[in-house]
């Protein structure tokens, strides 16, 4: 078995497709189990963020891996496997691997260095750990990925000089309207992005700072949490139009704010100009291109105009720092799970001379009816440090050659030559059955 990612992200595709992968109710757990009724995959996890949607799967080979997965992805996106190709990236065996301990410290995103991925990697895993999709192999990679992600955060000074994406919407916001002391903000929802997007206003010192959300408990808790007031949904429209930038982040299906609210709003500001940042996926804000009329005097800042801004915004000697430590990583994780891939056959191996020596020191006793404690004891050492002897040059070479990839091909030889039967290395793989009382 080896380890597939396959996926598309915003490095790779456009804006609409992964919207189109991410907008739909279980999508994440249809992909999922249609890669697993393949028989393709004996594991899968599928991280699904507002800029990526991507598969982690440990599969019996790379091409009915690769078709299964791909197959997965068009039909949730509605297209053809063909036309979804040209957005596609594919990572195998420790391609994969570095590329899980990327994605965890925040190297892949769009803001480089973010800390959001985490959580939302955890999640992912522990979605797939609820329903039954992950065996050893993917809770291994993605805990230690989560490991390696949060020392990238901890031991370098990548969060520090990292920009997200709402200090880059505030920058930007700024040099469209001005000084931000004098703008008045608000914020679309009261979620996980919205507390970061309201808390990111709050401390920028914005003129004033509004909170709308369907649920106004919730808006109130973050309105008190950010000094900031809380305005019923129904009120929107009316804070759509008092507003000069609005951080959209509800996170639902459909958009909560169409172009002609904004019209509305534009007519209603008399031509102040407003600026609109959309900061989620599947989108709030209807796109553009949708609009009935063009509204001049709004500027509209979704994900990817916002990544555009992002680029090159990375502190450089962080990054490198965080490489560092991730080639470290990516290099004793590959070594262990190639030592890992000969161990039930070393393991086997072990077991299959046991019982040979049991067996002759039956033997023996059947012979030997007579024979005392303390020489039987004597015999069965010498036996035990002869058979030692003998296979630890083979089992010491096997876990050597796993390193060099060749691992695999060396214990099959081992398998051929001691007559190892596929249940003998099998039993020794799979840990017992805890018995529930």
């Amino acid at each position: 078995m080896s380890l597939l990612v396959l996926g598309l992200s915003h490095h790779t595709a456009p804006l609409a497709v992964i919207e189109e992968l991410s907008g739909s109710v279980g999508c994440a757990d249809a992909i999922a189990s249609s890669v697993l009724a393949s028989a393709a995959a004996s594991e899968v996890v599928v991280l699904s963020t507002c800029n990526r949607l991507e598969v982690y799967a440990e599969v019996s080979g790379f091409h009915p891996g690769v078709a299964a997965v791909g197959e997965a992805l068009a039909q949730a996106a509605g297209q053809s496997a063909r036309d979804l190709t040209d957005h596609l990236y594919v990572r195998y065996d420790d391609s994969a691997v570095a590329h899980a301990f990327r994605v965890a410290c925040g190297l892949d995103s769009m803001a480089v260095g973010e800390t959001q991925i985490l959580a939302q990697m955890r999640d992912a895993l522990a979605v797939a750990q609820a329903h039954g999709r992950v065996g050893h192999s993917l809770n291994s990679l993605l805990q230690q990925a989560l490991r390696v992600g949060k020392r990238a955060h901890s031991e370098t000074d990548i969060d520090a000089h990292s920009v997200s994406l709402v200090q880059i919407a505030l920058e930007r916001a700024s040099q469209l309207l001005g000084p931000l002391e004098s703008l008045r903000v608000s914020v679309v929802g009261a979620g996980g992005m919205s507390g970061l997007a309201a808390a990111s206003a709050a401390r920028a010192g914005v003129g004033g700072l509004t909170i709308v959300n369907r649920t106004s408990e919730r808006a109130t808790r973050l309105a008190a949490a950010t000094h900031g007031t809380a305005r019923p949904w129904a009120q929107l429209p009316d804070v759509l139009a008092e507003s000069d930038l609005v951080l959209a982040c509800t996170g639902a299906l459909g958009h909560v704010i169409t172009g002609a609210d904004l019209a509305l709003s534009a007519a209603a500001r008399a031509g102040r100009p407003q600026v609109v940042v959309d900061l989620v996926l599947p989108r709030d804000v209807q796109p553009q291109s949708e609009w009935a009329l063009p509204v001049p005097t709004t500027s509209v800042l979704d994900l990817e105009a916002l990544g555009h801004l992002l680029e090159g915004r990375a502190d450089a000697r962080q990054v490198s720092k965080v490489h560092d430590l991730l080639s470290a990583e990516v290099a004793a994780y590959v070594e262990r799970r190639m030592e890992q891939s000969v161990a039930p056959t070393v393991a086997a191996l072990r077991a299959r001379a046991a019982q040979v020596v049991a067996a002759e020191m039956d033997r023996l006793d059947q012979r030997l009816p007579a024979l005392d404690e303390q020489s039987r004891a004597e015999v069965a050492l010498a036996v035990h440090r002869i058979v030692e002897k003998l296979l630890h040059t083979p089992t010491r070479r096997v876990k050597e050659f796993a390193t060099d990839g060749s691992g695999p091909d060396y214990a099959a030889v081992l398998r051929e030559l001691f007559d190892l039967e596929a249940d003998d290395v099998a039993n020794v793989a799979t840990p017992p059955r805890r018995v529930v009382s």
